[in-house]
């Protein structure tokens, strides 16, 4: 097949038709000629030999070179599909020097002096001593015999040159795959290497800079991506909502909260949602400070501890969530948008972090996933204490006002267009009957 607008086409008359038209066509052809058929002619065989005469196989090169750029652009291992592709190309390479080296071999006499390759009696022998050769020599170790005539030193310094030049595309390719893997690994993890420099030179304590280390360890070894929005940056937003849906959403669907909610609600919260991982004993939240994130938990474990940051009153494990209070304005709630408890990470703790801004946008648009949120919010404050019944009363009921006030408003303001548009229409059909006194004056005049 062959794609077109990056659909596969899978018909089979127009697949020849539009190869029997393309420029592989003709070179294709010219590569599987059995062009070694000339040799069973007489006299051609002593003049071109069989290797000779299937020289038209290279012409199959191009093809190659594309199988190989469609092999690295769909494999899930590229850098190791180029070493292998560039092991293969130092094999071939070895390969055909050897060949050259038996040929002129062959040419000036078999075993005719140390240089030459030896005269085995088996063929096997040969093409081993040959290719152990040609190493040595593009490999530029050494150890090898002396060159006694001109052509075989012409063929050691072509050799030479050809080793130096092979050598440094080799060293080049490799440094290429080597910067791959880091400019890969450096797209999904952040450098460690600039924040340890930045805490040695302002001094800070060695614990705190293996802290730091450890941290950076535990997000490879974890595989966690906390810079999943910079990777997915450049896919369209429906795109990136697939990808964040397959990524995230088996384990946002164990979030109790979520269960009763639409499956569309959820795409748009995965959208929001910033991975982060937070280390032994670091705090997520203290008790008093202004919420502006809600999180849920992946994995780990969190311990609710009080003041004294070592007694642990509880302990929130995976699937469970906590911050919402501080989000969502519930009429009542005494400690307002701020924390209402410390919560500290026992071990690694990987979490779903949610902005404010992020959560008011989405539960604008899903007004049941809003209502249901609150309800959750207001059943734990009235655990805690923390709902004042009176005020909340007190604030519902002034909403209520407020809105019947809005209402009266509403109503009178659409009387007050009625009565407008009613004076509109009787000017106009005042000014008309006066542009029409004025016209029947100037024809009696």
């Amino acid at each position: 097949g062959f794609l077109e607008d990056g659909i596969l086409v899978q018909d089979i008359s127009r697949t020849r038709k539009r190869y029997l038209c393309s420029w592989a066509f003709p070179w294709d052809v010219a590569a599987v000629l059995p062009t070694e058929l000339l040799c069973l002619l007489s006299g051609v065989s002593g003049v071109l030999g069989v290797p000779a005469a299937r020289a038209n196989r290279c012409l199959r090169a191009p093809r190659l070179f594309e199988a190989f750029n469609w092999c690295e652009t769909r494999t899930g291992q590229p850098n190791a599909f180029r070493v292998a592709k560039l092991t293969m190309y130092l094999v071939l390479g070895i390969h055909w020097h050897s060949c050259l080296y038996f040929a002129l071999s062959a040419w000036l006499g078999l075993g005719t002096d140390p240089w030459v390759c030896p005269a085995f009696s088996y063929p096997l022998r040969r093409y081993l001593h040959s290719f152990y050769f040609s190493t040595l020599v593009l490999a530029m170790v050494g150890d090898t015999p002396a060159p006694q005539r001109e052509e075989e030193f012409l063929f050691i310094i072509a050799s030479f040159l050809l080793a130096v030049l092979g050598f440094a595309t080799i060293t080049g390719s490799i440094s290429a795959v080597i910067a791959n893997l880091s400019a890969a690994d450096s797209a999904f993890y952040p450098d460690a290497g600039p924040v340890q420099r930045y805490l040695r030179a302002q001094g800070a304590g060695r614990w705190l800079v293996g802290h730091v280390t450890r941290w950076h360890q535990h997000l490879r070894m974890q595989r966690k991506l906390p810079a999943e929005q910079e990777v997915l940056q450049h896919l369209p937003r429906g795109l990136q909502a697939e990808v964040a849906a397959s990524v995230h959403l088996p384990a946002l669907r164990r979030v109790g909260l979520f269960h009763s909610w639409e499956h569309e609600v959820l795409r748009q919260l995965v959208l929001r949602l910033r991975p982060q991982v937070f280390s032994p004993g670091e705090f997520v939240c203290r008790r008093g400070d202004v919420g502006r994130e809600m999180y849920f938990i992946r994995e780990g474990r969190l311990a609710v501890v009080a003041e004294d940051g070592i007694t642990q009153l509880a302990v929130l494990g995976e699937g469970l969530y906590f911050g919402e209070i501080s989000l969502i304005n519930i009429k009542g709630n005494i400690s307002g948008n701020r924390r209402t408890a410390n919560i500290l990470s026992i071990g690694y703790s990987d979490l779903f972090c949610l902005g404010k801004e992020d959560l008011a946008e989405v539960l604008a648009e899903f007004p049941d996933a809003r209502a249901a949120m609150e309800a959750k919010g207001r059943e734990l404050l009235l655990c805690m204490g923390c709902l004042d019944v009176g005020a909340e009363a007190a604030a519902v009921a002034a909403k209520a006002e407020a809105e019947q006030q809005l209402w009266g408003l509403e109503v009178a303001l659409e009387g007050l267009q009625t009565q407008a548009a009613r004076l509109l229409a009787q000017l106009e059909a005042s000014a008309l009957r006066m542009a029409l006194r004025v016209q029947h004056l100037e024809e009696q005049l």
